[in-house]
């Protein structure tokens, strides 16, 4: 019998899996041997089983998990169970591929900051802005708005003056909402390039609230900022505070999109489908708070439905908290909405036409695997 079998060294040296591996999985019942020697206990292995050898030593190489390994070598010809497993392990891969990319964007910047810090800026800014659209860019951002003990930085809105533009900038780490406005600096401040200024919480609602009758005509509002401080002056009326002294965090590294698809849509329907789809209860809100989930899926004619994820699929679809999508969906009353989806794992950004620098951004929700996965 002996000389029509291969020795456990002979299989190692065709396989390139060492004499101790085919132990373990000889042991793991994934690759058995077809004759062990009741006197010396050695391994033989049937010639056939050379491919299989071969087979588990990429599968090894690849990372595939030992239950994948053995549902692979377990599976039946034609039943296409084994390229089921190995397209749910290329897409965990890819998944986690996507999350160290981001994690060592974000890396980057923070070792720039480290290499570079920034150079001493003008003690303050002064610049004009037109009060109805100071208004809407404060009700397109004041949703996402965070705070709290763990992240005092995020308890209020950045100002942050940028050429022609004043861009605003609020986050809750879990979502993000931008805003842009035309923006004309005092010429004696110097570059309207400034820092930003984070302003409390509290100062944006008595600045929005001050807009509140003038925003309903075409006036003016002085901004000054810097110099720890946040004034604004319209329709002889002046609010003034103390700005936020933390490190804001860096939007460019979450708001660089680059999306697969892009979805034009009626605000109200979506909110409508939104309110009344199906939903699932998953960990997704501050401090892994359980939250409902609503799921966004592409559909075969370009258009966007509220899914079912109760069942696999191959659309391209997102999770993202439900409450902060319909946040971002009222803010600021829009009729139109551009969605753009970037994968599973990519933040969802909701843009209204028109208006390139205003825009949402959500953090998706890690979705388990769906019923009828192949693990």
């Amino acid at each position: 019998m002996e000389s029509e079998l291969h020795s456990i060294g002979e299989l190692a040296r065709a396989s390139g899996l060492g004499v101790g591996t085919l132990r373990y999985y000889d042991g793991a019942e994934v690759l058995a041997p077809a004759w062990v020697d009741p006197q010396t206990g050695y391994r033989w292995y049937r010639p056939g089983q050379l491919a299989d050898a071969r087979l588990l030593a990429r599968l090894r190489r690849v990372g595939l998990p030992l239950a994948g390994i053995r549902a692979v070598l377990g599976a039946a010809p034609g039943s296409g169970e084994a390229r089921r497993v190995l397209d749910a392990h290329l897409r965990r891969l890819e998944d986690g591929l996507t999350d160290a990319r981001r994690e060592l964007s974000l890396i980057r910047v923070m070792i720039d900051q480290r290499e570079r810090p920034m150079t001493a800026t003008p003690a303050e800014s002064r610049l004009t802005v037109r009060s109805e659209e100071l208004a809407a860019a404060l009700d397109a951002v004041r949703f996402a708005v965070g705070g709290g003990p763990e992240a005092p930085a995020l308890a209020g809105v950045l100002f942050e003056p940028d050429g022609p533009v004043l861009r605003l900038v609020a986050t809750d780490r879990h979502r993000m909402a931008l805003a842009e406005l035309p923006a004309s600096a005092d010429p004696s401040t110097g570059s309207a390039a400034a820092a930003g200024v984070i302003v409390p919480t509290a100062l944006v609602d008595a600045l929005r609230a001050l807009l509140g009758s003038a925003a309903e005509g075409p006036t003016g509002v002085a901004l000054t900022l810097g110099g720890g401080l946040v004034r604004a002056e319209t329709g002889g009326h002046r609010i003034e505070g103390t700005a936020l002294d933390f490190d804001y965090p860096d939007h460019r590294a979450v708001t660089r999109l680059e999306p697969e698809h892009r979805i034009g849509l009626s605000a109200a329907e979506l909110r409508t489908a939104v309110e009344n789809g199906a939903t699932r209860t998953l960990p997704s809100g501050p401090h892994g708070a359980e939250c409902a989930v609503t799921v966004l899926a592409l559909t075969a004619d370009g258009g966007l439905t509220v899914a079912d994820d109760g069942t696999a699929s191959d659309a391209p679809r997102v999770a993202v908290n439900r409450d902060f999508l319909l946040d971002a969906l009222r803010a600021g009353r829009p009729e139109q909405l551009v969605l753009e989806l970037g994968g599973p794992i990519a933040p969802l950004a909701i843009r209204t036409p028109g208006r390139d620098g205003t825009f949402s951004v959500l953090m998706p929700v890690r979705m388990p695997e769906p019923v009828g996965s192949s693990e």
